[in-house]
């Protein structure tokens, strides 16, 4: 069977993807990987970084002599299969987004990464500060700032500025239309910059996984892989 990737956000976790990995299975070999500092795996002493996760994905996929991939990327999911896929064009068949922030500037990113301050989300946001301790264990406190650099490596130095247009693979772009970190704006961008790409809106739907209805979301995988 082909391979599918599922990859994860942001302080996200591949448990996010239970509720449509049976039935994805029915048609592929299916990988959840974590990215490092995420559930059980080692935070680098370095920090973290797009190009690091970048690394992590290829590695996975050289180290398992992964051949017939395809890639769904949640969140910051999708933005590391979008620079795996500038960078190895001939290694993967296709790539499906959602939510996925592709425009960061210096100023979005420093707003987004000072409401990553564990302090401030254990106390006004304790359900969150539970489940992050749940997913992460004790390190999701040094987690959080480790994104939120990230974010604003990612604002200073973007990627994928120019760059875009050189993946020819299919893509489709997803965003949902209550999601309050992307923009449909941005996401009709980026669409319009591949040259191999659809777009799809998805109703009534916020930026966490687990807030996207399985079915709506497998109903759309199933057009664009079958």
């Amino acid at each position: 069977m082909p391979n599918l990737i599922l990859l994860h956000g942001a302080l996200g976790h591949s448990e996010v993807f239970k509720p449509i990995k049976e039935e994805l299975s029915k048609y592929f070999t299916i990988h959840t990987p974590l990215f490092s500092g995420h559930g059980n795996t080692e935070l680098p002493e370095n920090g973290i970084s797009i190009e690091q996760y970048t690394h992590e994905l290829k590695g996975l996929i050289e180290k398992e002599k992964l051949n017939d991939v395809s890639i769904f990327g949640h969140s910051m999911g999708g933005y590391v299969a979008l620079c795996y896929a500038m960078e190895n064009p001939s290694a993967i068949n296709s790539i499906m987004t959602l939510g996925t922030k592709f425009h960061w500037n210096e100023e979005q990113a420093l707003k987004e990464s000072k409401m990553l301050n564990p302090e401030v989300i254990a106390e006004k946001v304790p359900k969150y500060a539970e489940l992050l301790e749940k997913q992460h264990g004790s390190q999701w406190k040094q987690l959080l700032p480790a994104i939120a650099d990230m974010m604003v490596s990612l604002g200073k130095n973007p990627p994928f500025k120019n760059n875009l247009s050189s993946i020819n693979i299919p893509i489709q772009v997803m965003v949902g239309d209550k999601d309050n970190l992307v923009t449909l704006e941005e996401s009709l961008e980026v669409y319009r910059s591949l040259p191999n790409a659809k777009m799809a809106v998805l109703p009534d739907t916020k930026h966490p996984m687990d807030r996207v209805r399985p079915k709506l979301l497998l109903d759309l995988m199933d057009d664009f892989w079958n």
